[in-house]
């Protein structure tokens, strides 16, 4: 069961949290993992880790802002391995700034990377995901990371909340935008709760500072929001992404698969 064997796939945001582990996974259910990044030290050190347990991890320079950056690593992919047939929009980041104290430095910051390289990473790979997913029974896959954010209002950052919702609603317009040209290409989002990552940790210590607690109180309190009585970790999510971008999800497209631990049923 979800198995990726002789998969090419394509991670932005790779080089820790989230991607990171996504790769790992993606490699042990026997992917070819190219994973993309602009921290190319901890880029390398999860590349090679990934090598190191019998995987197939190529490292690549990733600015997911730039179209040329972009149009690197697809020829790289295909150069490299021949096809790309699964892409993750990984690669977001977290503003932590109330709407009223974010500059137009803040707000193009964020929109460069939580949707501009959502949009950039699906025009510029799907060419090369068509390609290959015209040739399988379930066509290839693009999952973007969204956020429960992107489902309900944040508290914390409003302007997160608002990118986060394009990319919701981006994933529904290109699952039919591609389906509408007769390409094979599934296009999911995946929408995570509070996970143990480096942004987790990024959002305790916002709501720590605003509310005059200590970041370990901040973290109880996100962690009781959530039903399931835990935060999430990497694995939690990467799990999901695998089952997206593999052929068990072969009838999902458009979807929002929402990984949060219960804190949206509430």
């Amino acid at each position: 069961m979800n198995r990726l064997d002789g998969k090419v796939a394509l991670i932005s945001g790779a080089a820790r949290g989230i991607g990171a582990e996504t790769a790992r996974k993606m490699a042990a259910a026997g992917a070819t993992v190219i994973i993309g990044d602009v921290l190319a030290d901890s880029l390398r050190q999860t590349a090679s880790e990934i090598s190191n347990a019998g995987g197939k991890a190529f490292a690549l320079a990733l600015d997911v802002t730039t179209e040329a950056a972009w149009a690197a690593a697809v020829a790289e992919a295909t150069k490299q391995f021949g096809k790309l047939d699964i892409l993750v929009n990984n690669a977001g980041m977290f503003l932590g700034k109330d709407l009223m104290d974010a500059t137009m430095e803040d707000w193009n910051r964020l929109v460069a990377v939580n949707m501009t390289g959502v949009w950039l990473g699906t025009k510029v790979c799907a060419p090369a995901l068509a390609e290959s997913g015209s040739s399988s029974r379930h066509g290839s896959a693009i999952v973007n990371l969204s956020s429960v954010a992107g489902i309900v209002g944040s508290q914390l950052d409003s302007l997160y909340s608002m990118t986060k919702g394009g990319v919701t609603l981006f994933t529904k317009s290109a699952a039919l935008s591609f389906a509408g040209k007769g390409w094979k290409i599934r296009v999911n989002s995946v929408h995570p709760g509070v996970i143990e990552t480096d942004m987790g940790a990024q959002t305790f210590a916002v709501r720590a500072a605003r509310a005059g607690k200590d970041v370990e109180s901040a973290r109880n309190v996100a962690m009781k929001a959530h039903p399931i009585g835990r935060l999430g970790v990497a694995e939690d999510i990467a799990l999901a992404i695998v089952f997206l971008a593999s052929d068990d999800a072969g009838f999902m497209t458009g979807s929002a698969m929402v990984v949060d631990g219960g804190l949206t049923a509430q």
